[in-house]
């Protein structure tokens, strides 16, 4: 099979979505699927539906349209503060879009009302994290103009922590937004359907918290995905890690030293590079480099360590492990990781169509006790460098 590749288990999404959707909903709090990492794959678009969630979330407006016309009929939120200049294709394409600049929300009512329609939106608050939102002494007056706009729905409020500034979404930042709810909302008379206290972070928060508020959304992907949450990035009980795996081919084995010999000067991206000296090791070369994926961001499943990368390329010490020329190495990938390589025109996507899973995956998902390195093995692939 040809590589570089990314192979997605489809069935380990599901259950990864359905597992969250009921741990959340068991405190009232709905999700959203964010399908930005994934580009808008209708396949993994289609997945998370299937598995109970109604609304996706991306960043790109192209990727909305992507889902869009290979036929995903869900309802789309805009994640990113909408591009003025995209205005018309956010209303078109997008149901619900996250808010913080007025002459956006003005620039949207006026298309939503050339397409005859109603577009909700949702204003982000700013809480710390110094990414997107208003500022709480600006809302008031913000709330008062957008709700006079023809063909804006106010939906709701939200925030984004642990992004940006890594802020954490604990449970003063919480109640805080809860409070700027009530507070709208007894100030001009309405109802917000969407408290949406932020994203993959809040898991911390959700299991020790007794008192939600009024955070009725998290919008998550990361955890979906790559079964973890985000601000130390444990692995989430009962969830799939694995979900993803990037395949490269060596197409270099050689014993060669350890350090490079010759006069030092800069690399191809202007380092400075360091080596430890081990004398000869096992050098190995893949066909994947920075191009096609964040190599930091990978782990290989195998005892070998990545030395660096090139463009094209990447380095490892192959230790004991006998690598030929031809063999196929596996590799876990981290959100950034999986970003890019979901990104790269480079990367084959390979959904796999008969993804393995456990019969007793019902008894599995009611415990929320998934031992992901002890009862499920690690996808096996063809060459024998991973038998």
């Amino acid at each position: 099979m040809a590589t570089p590749r990314i192979e997605i288990n489809l069935e380990k999404i599901a259950h990864n979505a359905t597992t969250l959707k009921k741990l959340y909903g068991a405190k009232g709090i709905d999700i959203f699927g964010v399908t930005k990492a994934v580009c808008g794959n209708p396949r993994i678009a289609d997945t998370l539906l299937t598995s109970g969630i109604n609304i996706l979330a991306d960043s790109r407006i192209e990727n909305i349209r992507r889902m869009s016309n290979a036929g995903i009929q869900a309802e789309f939120l805009l994640l990113r503060s909408p591009i003025l200049s995209q205005a018309e294709a956010v209303v078109k394409y997008a149901d619900i879009s996250l808010n913080s600049e007025l002459s956006v929300v003005k620039r949207l009512s006026k298309f939503a009302l050339e397409y005859n329609t109603t577009h909700k939106i949702i204003l982000m608050i700013e809480l710390g994290d110094l990414r997107e939102g208003l500022m709480p002494s600006d809302l008031e007056s913000t709330v008062e103009q957008v709700v006079e706009l023809e063909g804006i729905e106010l939906a709701g409020i939200g925030t984004n922590l642990a992004c940006f500034g890594g802020i954490k979404p604990d449970e003063n930042k919480m109640i805080s937004l809860s409070l700027i709810a009530k507070d709208i909302e007894e100030k001009f008379g309405l109802k917000l359907s969407i408290v949406s206290g932020g994203n993959s972070a809040n898991y911390d928060w959700f299991m020790s918290t007794n008192d939600h508020g009024r955070i009725n959304n998290l919008r998550l992907g990361e955890s979906i995905l790559l079964g973890c949450e985000t601000l130390h990035r444990n692995n989430i009980p009962g969830l799939f890690t694995d979900a993803f795996t990037l395949v490269a081919e060596v197409i270099e084995s050689k014993i060669k030293p350890s350090v490079p010999f010759g006069e030092v000067s800069q690399d191809a991206f202007g380092n400075i590079p360091g080596f430890k000296d081990l004398g000869q090791i096992k050098r190995g070369i893949l066909g994947v480099g920075l191009q096609d994926v964040l190599v930091s961001g990978l782990t290989p499943r195998l005892n070998v360590e990545i030395l660096g990368a090139s463009s094209d390329h990447i380095i490892i010490n192959a230790k004991e492990v006998d690598i030929k020329v031809g063999n196929e190495m596996a590799f876990d990938l981290s959100y950034g990781a999986l970003l890019s390589a979901m990104t790269s025109p480079y990367v084959i996507k390979k959904v796999q169509e008969n993804s393995w899973m456990p019969k007793n995956i019902a008894k599995l998902s009611s415990k929320n006790t998934v031992d992901t390195k002890d009862s499920f093995q690690p996808l096996q692939l063809k060459k024998t460098i991973l038998d």
